[in-house]
This record gives structure tokens, sequence and C-alpha cells, in this order.
């Protein structure tokens, strides 16, 4: 397959030269100008730029959520996962507490098939395919978005087609010069400091943000059972950590760097009595480090060039070696990886309704790990994508068609894995009328095994196969907008969406006892099907000094296990941490510089047990508060913010054994100028 990517380059760049001999032969500045970043030439979202008196502007095809500005702030938020679980279809994994690791599962599919993206980059993990979000603050995002299946735009990488379910992290882009700190005190004993700067200057936008935070994270718990009941304190889940990034823009060109460096406890789950002698000691550390730059630009109002770079290097060291853990294997692991990723994509636009694209993209891994008997991995990833998008009158659809391969050197004896070639499609369509917008599609995609998944020493199983998923949805979307422009009659705004999804998802990935209960191995085992609901309401009104915001989302589904029709026990049987009910509510009142929010949120009983469908985790109720007041005096301003988290203190487990922290508390005082 190595000459059909270089004739996939080789189409680019000619098409790159023919771009620049147009504009060559084009001597009239006028004409050669080139659009500012405020114009649109995407097919889909021209239409926003326009008014229409008859009917609603036409909205994006792809089933998504977002939540961006005063919204987004307003929210009880800490890290990117707090504010993602208000998501329709959204399960947070979260092992507890402000260290503890916390992933996110969009419609049942695994947190391995959704790509997370900070300003149109994928954060990735060729080790074990996961990205930590709490790893990720919201004071440097203007908006968080979710898309199921992928985000529709005239020119983007084939990386962002090559997920179940994406989420787009979008970087502020300021407008003006500013400056802002805060500091916090948290809950046991959490400390946290935070420094915004914010410029623009000739054209030149940028800022920089940097968080220093340490907690002890010894909060109060209660584990309830049928056989037992024990009270306690978590233990050993301090954590201290730093991060610092940047972000520089102009027009078509961004870029962003990011460190992060933490040392935490890794507590492990809560065992009866507490014992000293049942104490898990461990800990870890995390130096994480990326660079990246894109540059989008417009060529004739026909032609879109975008190019994407980025480097990454993360270290992480785990140890056991304490003389407290006496139930607990002793290790001092040290892993590193290294990435470097390149795309370059072209669209062609030949009538203002049509976009056709092309992009391709390549990825160079690089594993070091101390593991006995395990050496260098590496894996290069390409991806190569066409697709199309229309948008003609009412009617809108895109089609696309990714290739992927992936291919692996080692040089252990049981060698590598072998290369991994495959096509995948998806199809979308959209019909809008009186101001409803009915829209399906379909999409086929898989997800390569981990390199965790491979090779990790013992566990590993180089003859693993994809997990190959199909996704189909069909839901309908309705905006509306009060015509009313008198503030003292109020302005109203309504969002709704509804979608009704099936997947299958063939080849699983699951890690199973093999031989004897202490050695496990990765293995392709089974088939699961999931069939659900999700829907969203937003609603917003504004009169006078006075702003009120409702954001609903619901969550119905039936994830079931359709491995072995013989086996009775297990077959059409719920799958694990899939709750079939789950619900999120919040409330927003504002007036002038005082805000109020309150957010409930409700999760069904999930099973967590295969090997016993009786062991169920309880359904639990979350209500959180928040209470804000800034006071501008001039060009300064003052804020005070009191956070109130579980309201109701109720004990609750995302993970068995592993209890979230109860009611706890955060008083931020903020300035800026």
């Amino acid at each position: 397959m190595t000459h059909y990517y270089l004739q996939a380059i080789l189409a680019i760049v000619l098409a790159l030269a023919v771009t620049a001999g147009a504009s060559a032969q084009n001597p009239d500045p006028q004409a050669s100008q080139l659009p500012t970043a405020g114009e649109r030439t995407d097919s889909i979202k021209q239409l926003h730029e326009v008014t229409v008196a008859a009917k609603q502007p036409v909205r994006t095809i792809a089933t998504s959520q977002t939540l961006s500005g005063a919204d987004l702030q307003a929210l009880s938020t800490t890290s990117v996962a707090d504010a993602l679980k208000y998501f329709s279809g959204v399960q947070i994994k979260d092992y507890g507490g402000l260290g503890g690791l916390k992933t996110i599962n969009v419609r049942s599919l695994g947190a391995q098939h959704v790509g997370v993206y900070v300003d149109g980059i994928r954060l990735t993990n060729a080790q074990n395919g996961t990205v930590d979000l709490g790893k990720f603050s919201l004071s440097s995002m203007e908006s968080v978005s979710l898309y199921n299946a992928n985000k529709l735009d005239n020119c983007q990488s084939a990386s962002e087609y090559a997920s179940g379910a994406t989420v787009y992290l979008q970087t502020k882009r300021p407008t003006s010069d500013s400056l802002s700190v805060q500091l916090r005190n948290a809950s046991f004993f959490t400390w946290m400091a935070k420094l915004n700067a914010q410029f623009n200057w000739k054209g030149w936008q940028g800022f920089v943000d940097g968080e220093y935070c340490s907690s002890r994270g010894d909060y109060p718990f209660r584990y309830h059972s049928q056989y037992e009941d024990t009270v306690g304190h978590r233990a050993n889940s301090d954590i201290r950590y730093v991060r610092a990034e940047a972000a520089l823009f102009r027009g078509g060109f961004s870029s962003h760097v990011y460190y992060y460096g933490s040392e935490r406890g890794c507590p492990g789950g809560i065992v009866r009595r507490l014992s000293d002698k049942y104490t898990n000691v461990g800990r870890e550390w995390d130096r994480d480090f990326f660079v990246q730059a894109s540059y989008k630009e417009h060529f004739l109002k026909w032609l879109v060039f975008k190019a994407n770079a980025k480097y990454a290097n993360e270290y992480l060291r785990y140890n056991t070696k304490y003389p407290e853990n006496q139930n607990t294997a002793r290790v001092d692991n040290h892993f590193r990886q290294q990435d470097a990723y390149g795309a370059l994509c072209v669209s062609f636009l030949p009538w203002s309704w049509l976009s056709l694209s092309s992009s391709y993209d390549i990825r160079y891994s690089i594993l070091r790990a101390d593991l006995k008997r395990f050496d260098d991995v590496k894996r290069v990833d390409q991806k190569l994508v066409f697709a199309a998008q229309m948008n003609w009158h009412d009617i809108q659809a895109a089609v696309s068609a990714l290739h992927q391969r992936y291919s692996d050197w080692t040089f252990v004896q049981a060698g590598a894995a072998d290369p991994l070639d495959r096509w995948t499609p998806a199809v979308s369509l959209a019909y809008t009328l009186y101001g409803v917008t009915l829209r399906g599609w379909y999409k086929e995609i898989f997800r390569a095994p981990t390199l965790n998944d491979l090779y990790y020493t013992q566990a590993g199983n180089r003859n693993l196969k994809p997990e190959y998923t199909k996704q189909f949805n069909i839901g309908l979307e309705y905006h509306w907008i009060s015509r009313n422009n008198s503030m003292a009659n109020g302005q109203w705004a309504v969002d709704i969406q509804a979608d009704v999804y099936w997947n299958r998802i063939e080849n699983r990935i699951v890690c199973l006892p093999m031989k004897g209960t202490y050695t496990w191995s990765m293995m392709n085992y089974g088939e699961t099907f999931c069939r659900g609901l999700n829907a969203t309401l937003k609603g917003h009104y504004r009169t006078g000094q006075w702003n009120f915001s409702l954001l609903n989302s619901i969550t119905w589904q039936r994830d079931v296990d359709r491995t072995d029709p013989s086996d009775e026990d297990m077959y059409d049987k719920p799958i694990c941490y899939s709750p079939a009910f789950s619900t999120g509510l919040t409330a927003i009142a504002g007036w002038r510089t005082l805000q109020f929010t309150t957010s409930y949120l409700y999760v069904g009983e999930r099973m967590w047990s295969k090997a016993d469908p009786e062991d169920i985790l309880e359904p639990y109720h979350n209500i959180d508060m928040k209470l804000s007041y800034t006071h501008n005096i001039k060009k300064t301003s003052l804020g005070l913010c009191l956070e109130v988290c579980d309201v109701l203190d109720i004990q609750y487990e995302h993970i068995p054994r592993y209890p979230m922290p109860g009611r706890n508390y955060k008083l931020t005082l903020s300035f800026g100028i």
C-alpha cells in the first residue's frame, strides 16, 4: 500500500501547484485577496451568514452537543471531564478524587473509540489508547463539543474520520489584552493557583495559562453492601501537579504548547476493615508535553488547503516498591512515548453547494519500557480519506471512504503483529423543512489494538483483531429564536434534538484469565449490540439585565452481549458499566454580574461483573451548586465564587470499591485587569 499513499501525496502536491499557478496568473489584487478568518467557504455552514425570514439556518448533519461561553463557565466544573458528564450518551469513568483517572465512553463504544481533539489536532496515547481528561482545564477553553460519528467540515484531517465519537476542545482566541489570577481553597486540603494572560497585538492573538494544585485527597467515605458496612478516609489519594500551556493565532494559523507534570498516590480499591495490612501504597509520576501547529488557507474561494503538525513526549513512572504493600506486586516501571504527526488536506469547492476533499495523515510512535522481556515498539499509523459534502437547498449529504494502515516493528523473539489494512465507509443525509432537520447517518469504523494490548509483558497478544464497529443513527433537530428585538419584552432561544441509534461491535478486545487466576491475556471475545435514545433540550431567555438558561440531556440505552446464543446466563444480558438510563439538568440564572447555577445528574444502576450479574452498582443522584459574583471597577474586576459539590452528600461509585468524594466545597477568589 506504500505506492498508494505516495500517489495520494503526489495528488495533493499537484493540486497545490495548480493553485499556486492560478494565483500567480491573477494580477488583480482584489481578485487574489484571501478571505478573512471570519469568512466561511464551507458549503455546509455558509448559510449561517444569511438571514432568511421564512426558515431557520440549515444545521450540520452530525449529531452534536456543545457547551460554550457563559454556559460552560457557569457549570460547577474543574476539568473537561466534569463538563462532558452533562452531555447525552456519555459515561465518565472516574477512579475518585482530584487525581483519579477520568476517561469518557460515548454510547457504550469504549474509551478507545473516542477521539479527543485540541484545536483540531488529536490527543493520542499509543500505549493504551485512552486520554485522561482530568489533565485538561476549562480555564483556557472557549467551547467543549461532542460529535457522534465525526464532525463534518469541508477541510479536516483523516484522523477526524477515524473515531466512533469525537470530542473537540476549542481554546479561546483573545479579542483584547487581559490578565487574570485565581486562588482557590477547597475541601480535603486542596489549594490551587491559576494565572491567565491574553493579548491581541497587530493581528496576533495568544494566551499563556498556568496552574498549580496540591491536594491531600483524604476524603471520608462510607462503603455499604449486603455483607459489609465500612467507614473510613481515602488514603494515598494525594496529588500535586503543574500545568502550563500557551497558544498563538493569526488568521488561519494556530499553535499550541502544553506541559503537565504530576505526582500522585494510587490508592487502589478499598477493602474490608481498612486494616493497615491491606493498604495499597503506590505512586505515579507523569510528564506530558506536546507542541502543535495548524495552518489553513483559502485560494480563489474554490480551493482550501490545511496542514497539521504535532510532536508529543510522555513519561510515566509507576512504583509499588514500598514496605506497606503486602498483597500487591512490587514493581518500579518506567514508560516513555514519543509521537510525531503530520497531515495534509485539500478541499475543492467547484460550486457553492458542493465540497470535495482528500486528506492524508501519518503518525510515528515509539514506546519504551523497562518491563522484563519488553523491547522498544514502533508504530506507523497512516490514514487516507476521500470525502464529498453537499448542501443543496434544504438537502444536506456527506459521504466518505477512509483507509487506515498500521505497521509495527519490534525486536523481541515473538516479533511484531501483522500489519492492519482496511477501508471503512460513512454516509450522512439530512433534510430541513419548516425549521426541523431530519437526519440519518451510517458509519463503519474500527479501532486498532493498542501497544499494551499487543505487547504488554505476559498479557499481550500479537494475534488480536481490531474491534469493528457499525453505527446507525436517525434523529431530528429544531432551533427557534424569537424575532423580538426588544429586550424589555424578552428574547427566547430554544434548541431541541433527539436521536435513536444502533451500535454493533465485533471482536471486542478484553482481558481474561487464561492460565490461572494470576495470568491474564488480551483476546478478542464476543459481540455486543446497543440500541438507545439520546435527547437534549436547551432554552435561553433574556430580559433586561436578567439571563436564564436551562440545559437538559436524557439517555436511554440497552447495551447487551450477543456473543453466544447457547449461553443462557450471559446472552442478551447487559454489558458492564452501561446504565440503562441517565439524565442531567442544569439551570442558570444571572442578574448583571451575579450568577447562580444548579446542576442535577442521575445515573441508573450498572452491572460491573460478568462473572456475577447480581453485582450491581446502585443508581445515584448528584446535585452541585455554584454562586459567583464579579465586581467591576473601571478596567479591573474582582470575583468571588462558592461551589458546593454533591450537596446531598450521596455516596456513590463509578468503579466498584473506588468511592467518590461526598459533599465538598470550593471557594475561588479571582482578580483581572
